[in-house]
């Protein structure tokens, strides 16, 4: 019977082995935010995914989208974005550009939900559900925000975009 030391060739291999082993397990499902459901009070229910972005300069941004119904009846799906106060200044009033990597380009309007008023100007929000109409597959989209002075460039991963597309089938029970 053969005996493994440390030194040995079998056992350098079986380490590394088992090491990417376990890297890959880590790899392999990313960790993120699942759908939420709030009822909120009687007859309103809203759907929530909430997830962390990154844009272009490694600025964190909170990006949660949510659908809400009110008496059965959808009031709409959004986008709420929001940036680190005091840093980001989001132009409201514009556009939010939602491109693929193959070509396709969407505009979401900006739009409050009934029960907002306003939002600070760190935040925008955006109505999405022509978007998530027509998203077919869960790929890589870029975010355009657009700023008082300039631009931000969001990344939305795959799994990302995976949930929200789950989140738009999500029917009022």
């Amino acid at each position: 019977m053969a005996h493994l030391r440390l030194g040995s060739k079998p056992l350098q291999w079986l380490l590394v082995g088992l090491l990417l082993g376990l890297m890959w397990l880590g790899w392999a499902a990313p960790v993120g935010a699942a759908t939420h459901t709030y009822h909120e009070r009687p007859g309103q229910t809203t759907y929530r995914s909430q997830q962390s972005l990154r844009d272009r300069t490694d600025r964190a941004w909170q990006a949660t989208l949510f659908k809400r119904y009110v008496g059965g009846n959808l009031q709409g799906i959004y986008l709420r974005l929001v940036g680190f106060p005091g840093v980001i200044q989001v132009a409201a009033q514009q556009s939010l550009q939602i491109n693929t990597g193959t070509g396709l380009v969407w505009q979401a309007e900006p739009s409050l939900d009934p029960q907002t008023q306003n939002l600070p100007d760190n935040v925008g929000q955006y109505d999405l559900q022509s978007v998530l109409a027509d998203l077919k597959g869960a790929i890589p989209l870029e975010l355009v925000v657009p700023l008082r002075r300039g631009e931000a460039h969001l990344t939305v991963a795959p799994f990302v975009v995976e949930e929200w597309r789950s989140l738009n089938q999500v029917a009022d029970p």
